[in-house]
């Protein structure tokens, strides 16, 4: 029976992971639900550069935590380190039914929706088309970590291919294409009043949906080659080249459209419009585009999701170890050396979050849920570097205490204005995670 995790990832899959566990479906879709918010090309921008440093900044202070302890599990580890046993396992009861499988279902949701506008099939199929490929992904995570690993390079190879080559079409053949529809006009102006603001806020919080898996490279810290080293580059290396994609992609769809077009884009508002991306891509391929499109985002969609698969089941697994959690999430497969109870659960789990909410729901309860625990996590930084000064730490994050004290300022900012503005998903999530409670005392005493 294997009893170790084999350290199989190189730098380039490990880069890949950080990349391809961000780019999902979120650039594709998110862009118009924010311009609703703020309506101004301008602010939506300004939302997309404000999520985009967050994640920088917390990746950075991750990637301090994750020098010092390359093991698998990831925020489990950090918190448990710095905050003990309860609050770890309050994240990992979070990321076992919320965080993990909401990530997975909504990238699954968000790849039916897409493969629906492919092959016209009914949006009374979604959930099963979504089913399936959480449990056919999750099959294929049961292989070696090796194998998982060159998937996930792959897939993330094409997808940043296939959406640079997006965004240079556009700029280059787009028959609508002008730098004036940067301008708002003047009746979307918005006014600065405290409604406006929390309304960006809730754009910021639309972006970091769409940044959202940054931090499951962590997860996997015990199965990587040299982490030491590789889990800051892959960390900065990763996270420039996201920013960089995600910015040329949403200056290409407002040079491309009229901001009245992008407002009516696929969204919760207008749920049988094209996504804001596709109506883009129609301005250079035409009609003919839309299909093409639509499979490209499905495939930009699974990659997210299979690398979500990969590195989540790290968390209940290290649980397990430690006693606090179900013991058959432990084991490892004897030939692969892969956590193959907890992939499977987790993917039971995510199946039926799939079936039972929808997309933007299920992002809500995944963004508000996590980031509790990001600005925690960031606080263990500060507080070993006061407890434990002498700590060996192979890398430093950059510009401490200021970065990762405006990403905890900003987080808790962040999650009060998601309490005013969506306090269901703000309970919702707050439950699940409160429910945790009990499960960790009966865990605690049978250890």
């Amino acid at each position: 029976m294997a009893t170790e995790l084999k350290r199989d990832l190189g730098l380039t899959d490990s880069i890949s992971l950080v990349v391809g566990g961000i780019v999902g479906t979120g650039i594709f879709l998110k862009t118009s639900t924010m311009s609703q918010a703020v309506g101004s090309p301008t602010w939506v921008l300004l939302a997309w550069v404000v999520a985009g440093a967050l994640s920088l900044m917390g990746a950075l202070a991750y990637a301090e935590l994750g020098a010092i302890f390359p093991k698998a599990g990831g925020e489990y580890v950090y918190l448990k380190e710095g905050h003990g046993e309860l609050f770890a396992f309050m994240y990992g009861w979070m990321r076992f039914w919320i965080g993990s499988p909401g990530s997975i279902a909504a990238y699954a949701v968000g790849a039916a929706t897409f493969l629906s506008a492919a092959l016209n099939f009914g949006t009374a199929y979604l959930p099963y088309v979504a089913v399936f490929l959480i449990l056919w992904f999750s099959l294929v995570n049961c292989l070696s970590v090796a194998f998982g690993g060159t998937l996930n390079s792959i897939m993330t190879a094409v997808k940043f291919t296939i959406i640079l080559g997006l965004v240079i079409g556009i700029f280059i053949f787009s028959k609508t294409g002008s730098w004036a529809h940067l301008s708002t006009p003047a009746s979307l102006t918005p006014t600065k009043t405290p409604e406006f603001f929390s309304a960006f806020g809730s754009a910021v919080l639309a972006a970091l949906w769409a940044f959202d898996g940054w931090n499951n490279l962590a997860m996997v810290a015990g199965e990587m080659k040299d982490p030491n080293r590789n889990i800051p580059k892959s960390f900065g290396i990763g996270l420039a080249l996201v920013l960089l994609i995600y910015g040329l992609s949403n200056l290409s769809y407002f040079y491309a459209l009229p901001f009245s077009e992008i407002l009516q884009a696929n969204s919760t508002a207008h749920p049988d419009a094209l996504p804001v991306a596709t109506l883009a891509a129609v301005t250079f391929l035409g009609n003919q585009g839309t299909q093409i499109l639509s499979i490209a985002f499905v495939f930009s969609a699974i990659g997210a999701m299979n690398g979500s698969i990969m590195t989540n089941a790290r968390v209940p697994f290290a649980m397990a170890q430690d006693g606090l959690f179900l013991k058959g999430l432990a084991k490892l497969h004897p030939k692969t050396h892969v956590p193959m109870n907890a992939v499977l659960i987790q993917a039971g789990v995510a199946s039926a979050l799939a079936l039972s909410g929808t997309f933007d729901q299920l992002t809500d309860y995944v963004v508000f849920s996590s980031w509790i625990f990001y600005a925690m996590v960031t606080s263990v930084v500060f507080k070993l570097r006061r407890q434990k000064p002498n700590l060996p730490r192979p890398y430093r994050v950059l510009g401490y205490p200021v970065l990762p004290g405006i990403f905890i300022a900003m987080g808790l900012l962040l999650l009060v204005n998601t309490i005013y503005t969506s306090p269901k998903s703000t309970l919702i999530g707050l439950v699940f995670i409160m429910a945790g409670l009990p499960v960790y005392f009966f865990f605690r005493r049978k250890a």
